[in-house]
């Protein structure tokens, strides 16, 4: 009996960490109506780390006093499409549109070597915020195949025909809309504004490139230029 009892809170014991496990690997984010998510592509350069002690001690405090909250991020371990090669994919929180852009306008007051900083310890450094136009929650599930995709548009009613072009092929193949989002905004100096970005869930890489050989035989006249990057 007394071994009976010991195998069933091993496996309970089992169960309860693997499910752990699980939940671990999926990221959940809430946003109310109005709050603002940013996305931060980056690189950090090697010298990068050593000096982010700094950075995080002068630049964070005056962030987070206006709302500033970091969010789970995650690695880019591809560039599939696209002309920059970031190595991070970040996300970060703020209550409202006024103190996203009071802190950029206010940070060198507070900071006067701020975009020094950035300059000194990121190689890339592209930023776009979102105001959310609803209470938005998405998940993403890092035992998945992500994928962070981002257009620039030439026009926008062709534009908006390849975009449902774009996502019926990879509903049919698939492919799971995680999150869509347009009207970003960027600041002077770090600017990187796609018009129209989507994360991609998809079962596994196969799946994935499956899509990705279709997407690439479409038209793309509408299409000034693309990002996409595989994220985990």
């Amino acid at each position: 009996m007394k071994f009976l009892k010991i195998s069933i809170l091993a496996c309970l014991t089992l169960a309860f960490s693997t499910t752990l496990n699980a939940q671990s690997n999926i990221k959940s984010y809430d946003f109310k109506k109005g709050e603002i998510l940013d996305i931060l592509l980056l690189t950090t350069k090697p010298e990068g780390n050593a000096l982010f002690k700094k950075y995080r001690e002068t630049a964070f405090p005056v962030a987070i006093k206006r709302s500033y909250k970091p969010l789970p991020g995650f690695k880019i371990t591809e560039t599939t499409q696209g002309n920059i090669q970031p190595t991070s994919f970040l996300f970060g929180k703020w209550n409202d549109l006024q103190n996203r852009e009071a802190f950029i306008a206010e940070i060198e007051t507070f900071v006067p070597d701020f975009h020094k900083q950035r300059r000194d310890i990121w190689s890339i450094f592209n930023l776009v915020y979102y105001e959310m136009p609803q209470d938005t929650s998405f998940k993403i599930n890092k035992d998945k195949f992500i994928v962070a995709t981002a257009y620039w548009k030439k026009n926008s009613k062709a534009f908006q025909e390849f975009k449902k072009g774009w996502m019926q092929k990879a509903k049919s193949k698939g492919g799971k809309s995680v999150l869509e989002l347009t009207n970003g905004k960027s600041p002077v100096g770090y600017y990187y504004n796609p018009d129209y970005m989507v994360i991609t869930q998809w079962e596994n890489k196969a799946a994935f490139e499956v899509f990705y050989n279709e997407n690439l035989k479409m038209n793309h006249k509408a299409v000034q230029h693309v990002n996409q990057f595989v994220i985990n």
